[in-house]
């Protein structure tokens, strides 16, 4: 059969990130087929220049608006240790949701004025080291929480582990803002487990002013959920939490150091819009989402200003700052995984061909949970066109294992597009899948977690998690 070659560069290269080079998929100038050769499959692969670049984007929305602007990237998208210092060398601050998380963020060098601790469900040990490493932020996220930050103050204190200085909390409001994402990222809705509802705010402030000497009230949060594609709900999120603010100081004279917006900054999943037709247009809405930081902090400006204006609380302002805590937006398109197709089968009953590949969803989950669409390639043969059909599943003994959507509810293709003729020992590569995948891999199977390495601007591959031995599958057992 002939070779079909595209004649132009394919929708879903990047320039000078992801590419075709001698007919294989290049990350910053490295083979993806050198990488498998030398690393084996299935691998994360992530490309540093793309992590710095997507930064400095976020830098350059910040300085469009002329207004102090503080970025926390998300660590819960992905908190390798390399990863969290290509983003600490990059300059910007973290967001954690866990004392492991802080612990990382910690070990790798982010100063405690550097980091905010969100989550629901914070335990004793975890705002102790809070409290004890000082930290610019607890987001509490309920009126029942700011006694746990106040107990967890006299506890250290009493032990002589920290400077007599409160704990700085930040109040997470939860005022049933709704997006067009997935109802699971959506946590600005009163059906959400997240925040303190409009109807408790003012006595969560009450609340936190009462014991000054314990902690610090320093700002409200509020986060409308992941991949969000409009700009709408980041602006009223803003103008809710400005009124909240100018309120309380009415009400106190307390003056809050900073508004945060969370994260939720989409990307754009469907680069390539070969396959968008078949999905639903909610969902093509949602994952080819191409919003700019620039415009969502311009609006929420714009509408605050308005509010403030009109309320002759201009002053209170200019005197805060906005925090954002991007993950997504970093992480997700700096990433990708390569995986190798080891068996292949047809079904005469209804033709289809199968490709069954080393990745599954113990190590790409929301392609599970969430049906989400990671565009596929073939990364040996990534400048031949793409248009034979195929059905795509992982090595899992679970039929959910799959690339498409065996529920038939149309929210992933049902096919996947690759060159024809397809055969066992080619690689393909999910693209866009830094975020979330390699946080939330896990052993389903007994299966062994794959290595990532880092790419970096001189195409030179760095390991930065080695693969698991089976040694490793049972180092916690005890038998």
């Amino acid at each position: 059969m002939p070779t079909t070659v595209a004649t132009s560069s394919p929708a879903w290269t990047i320039p000078d990130y992801l590419e075709v080079r001698a007919g294989h998929l290049s990350i910053n100038g490295a083979d993806a087929l050198e990488l498998i050769r030398k690393y084996d499959s299935p691998l994360f692969v992530f490309s540093g220049p793309r992590i710095r670049a997507n930064i400095n984007r976020l830098k350059s929305a910040a300085e469009s608006v002329g207004h102090p602007i503080r970025f926390f990237y998300a660590s819960k998208a992905n908190s390798n240790l390399s990863i969290l210092r290509t983003v600490l060398e990059s300059g910007i601050d973290i967001e954690v949701n866990s004392g492991g998380e802080l612990f990382k963020a910690l070990r790798v060098g982010f100063r405690p004025d550097q980091i905010i601790f969100n989550g629901t469900s914070k335990s004793d040990d975890e705002l102790d080291d809070a409290v004890r490493a000082g930290i610019y932020a607890i987001n509490v996220d309920s009126v029942y929480e700011i006694g746990l930050v106040e107990r967890a103050v006299r506890r250290i204190r009493a032990r002589e582990e920290a400077p007599e200085r409160p704990a700085r909390i930040t109040l997470r409001l939860v005022p049933e803002i709704g997006t067009r994402s997935h109802l699971g990222l959506q946590t600005a809705l009163l059906t959400s487990k997240f925040g303190i509802s409009s109807s408790e705010v003012l006595d969560a402030f009450r609340r936190g002013l009462q014991n000054p000497d314990l902690i610090h009230v320093c700002g409200i949060h509020i986060h409308v959920g992941s991949q969000t594609p409009d700009v709408e709900p980041f602006a009223e999120a803003f103008r809710s939490m400005w009124e909240h603010l100018v309120a309380i100081h009415r009400e106190t004279g307390h003056t809050l150091e900073h508004i945060n917006l969370g994260g939720g900054i989409p990307v754009n999943y469907l680069r390539d819009r070969s396959q968008a037709d078949q999905l639903p247009e909610h969902e093509r809405d949602m994952l080819g989402a191409d919003l700019e930081p620039s415009v969502v902090l311009a609006e929420a400006l714009r509408v605050a200003r308005e509010s403030a204006r009109a309320a002759g609380a201009e002053h209170l302002l200019d005197r805060t700052t906005i925090l954002l805590e991007p993950g997504r937006s970093i992480i997700a398109d700096a990433g990708l995984v390569l995986t190798t197709i080891l068996n292949i089968k047809t079904r005469p009953e209804t033709e289809d061909v199968w490709l069954l590949t080393d990745a599954g969803y113990n190590i790409m989950l929301s392609m599970n949970n969430y049906k989400w669409y990671y565009h596929t390639i073939c990364a040996n043969r990534a400048g031949e066109a793409h248009g034979t059909s195929y059905k795509v599943a992982g090595p899992l003994c679970d039929s959910g294992d799959v690339y498409f959507d065996i529920e038939r509810q149309g929210r992933l293709p049902d096919y996947r597009k690759l060159p024809a003729n397809v055969q066992p020992g080619e690689v393909l590569a999910l693209l866009n899948s830094g975020a979330y995948s390699r946080a939330q891999m896990f052993h389903y199977n007994g299966r062994p977690l794959p290595a990532a390495v880092m790419i970096d601007e001189n195409s030179e591959s760095q390991l930065i998690r080695r693969r698991d031995t089976y040694e490793d599958l049972i180092v916690n057992d005890v038998w």
